[in-house]
């Protein structure tokens, strides 16, 4: 591919944003990254801070004339979600990111494109070494680990930043104003099995269910997408009841904030059901495609025969984890009462995998109401525990309340307004943003999160729109040179 994105406008954006899919920067492997970040404040002079866990803070002082202005910080993540096409063969840890431009959006060949945060990154780097913006002093502050933890934004200190506004650029609608996230807190499930041996008389199978559209599972969970983990074992529940099929082995989805898009078993059965078994694969293909039709028209479930596993799970664990995955909750659980359309609470069974002894399984759990997160958590442990799993709780973020007489809300409202003749909508994401979490450390910033449209983040169908990200400059460019006095 070439780097023709980094002619598109605005250029300085570009041109960084292109440099940074050069990068490999995968979530907890993003070294790299951050190297290339703490060079170039260091290359333009700048203050770098580059702290113990590896976020990196550059500052710029201000414009002439500007030096009394309220001190901002623009925020964004480094790292971004490895995803790939089950047929792309790419390396997260090495490759570079293949972008191509296709009617007016900006994506990938075959796997996440990373503008989920590189475009926020992009344009703090574009501010730093712009030299025809006027704006008062300038922090910018690149977080690691996002997408796997909020690693950066939790280990962030106290102190290390002057400012007292924070714009977060990593919100995914133009035109849109976040002023409020939803928290989270990871489940981890875990079950110990002994393999049997495989009953005689048997063949094997691996079941593939793929072609389902995944995506972010705070944007997207209200999108009535399939989960791949719960459509195999829905399949797997009737087949182990109905043509006594034992399963060696399962490996469904990946990430824990990605919605499943594939799900792959090794099974075994008599050799008598197995034309039953693959009839069967196709009337369950079928009435997926029927259930989500519209939404999911990709879906692909295919059996291929395979050589006899060394055993199976043993069968007690085995029906335990099919029952308990089955009842498992997923997708959205309550919409919220003061925002119409938005997710209050909701919960992602991210991943199924099995391997040397353990089967261990992975939800994301999201409510912007802590006691409602409590109750989905309360549910999980319950299910999994009654089948003999270990559930422990972990990465817990929180939410960030609302401020609707935030003064930074107000002069973004007005910058908007004037350039485009329009109040830009004012929201709050079920996502997770980090603006909760920089929030307890930094309790008298004045915070907002904005950005370009950005279309299936956390998916290989990651896109965004080339015209936003420029209208997405230009609100930036305009706001920082409208921030108010000390």
């Amino acid at each position: 591919m070439s780097n023709e994105i980094a002619k598109l406008a605005p250029q300085g954006l570009w041109e960084s944003f292109y440099q940074l899919t050069q990068i490999p920067r995968p979530s907890k492997k993003e070294g790299k990254a951050i190297d290339f970040i703490e060079n170039f404040g260091k290359d333009l002079g700048f203050e770098t801070i580059r702290d113990e866990v590896g976020n990196v803070i550059i500052r710029k002082p201000a414009t002439p004339g500007m030096e009394n202005r309220k001190g901002v910080i623009l925020q964004g993540h480094i790292d971004m979600v490895p995803q790939k096409n089950s047929d792309k063969q790419h390396n997260f840890e090495t490759d570079p990111i293949e972008t191509y431009i296709e009617d007016g959006w900006v994506t990938a060949n075959g796997t996440t494109l990373g503008a989920d945060n590189g475009i926020g990154v992009a344009a703090a780097m574009a501010v730093l070494k712009a030299t025809d913006i006027q704006h008062g002093p300038v922090e910018a502050l690149i977080t690691m680990d996002e997408e796997a933890g909020m690693t950066g934004a939790n280990a962030l200190k106290a102190g290390l930043l002057q400012g007292d506004i924070l714009l977060n650029m990593d919100s995914e609608d133009e035109g849109e104003l976040y002023v409020g996230c939803a928290g989270g807190t990871d489940a981890n499930i875990v079950f110990k099995y002994a393999e049997e041996a495989v009953p005689e008389g048997s063949v094997a199978y691996k079941l593939n269910l793929t072609g389902l559209k995944g995506g972010h599972s705070g944007l997207d969970i209200n999108r009535g997408r399939g989960n791949a983990n719960k459509l195999m074992i829905r399949f797997l529940k009737f087949a182990i009841a109905n043509l006594d099929v034992r399963l060696a082995s399962i490996d469904g989805g990946s990430l824990r904030n990605a919605i499943p898009r594939e799900a792959f078993a090794v099974i075994t059965l008599p050799a008598d059901n197995a034309d039953e078994l693959l009839e069967s694969i196709e009337e369950f293909e079928d009435i997926y495609k029927e259930e989500y039709k519209g939404v999911e028209p990709s879906i692909s479930f295919l059996a291929d025969a395979v050589d006899i596993p060394s055993g199976v799970i043993n069968e007690v664990v085995q029906d335990d984890l099919i029952n308990a995955v089955q009842a498992c909750p997923n997708g959205v659980i309550r919409f919220s009462n003061d925002m119409e359309g938005l997710v209050e609470t909701s919960t992602n069974l991210a991943s199924v995998k099995s391997g040397d002894g353990v089967i261990e399984a992975k939800c994301l759990i999201r409510s912007s109401v802590d006691t409602a997160k409590e109750d989905v958590e309360s549910s999980i442990e319950s299910t999994f525990r009654l089948a003999g799993a270990e559930v422990t709780f972990g990465g817990q973020y929180p939410g960030w309340k609302p401020n609707m007489d935030s003064p930074i809300l107000k002069t973004m409202q007005e910058v908007y307004n004037k350039k485009w003749g329009k109040i830009p909508e004012i929201k709050a994401i079920h996502a997770g943003l980090e603006c909760g979490i920089l929030g307890s450390a930094y309790p008298h910033w004045d915070m907002i999160s904005f950005g370009p449209t950005i279309r299936f983040p956390h998916s290989p169908d990651e896109k965004v729109n080339i015209e936003t990200v420029e209208k997405f400059w230009e609100f930036l460019v305009e706001t920082l040179q409208d921030i108010p006095e000390k």
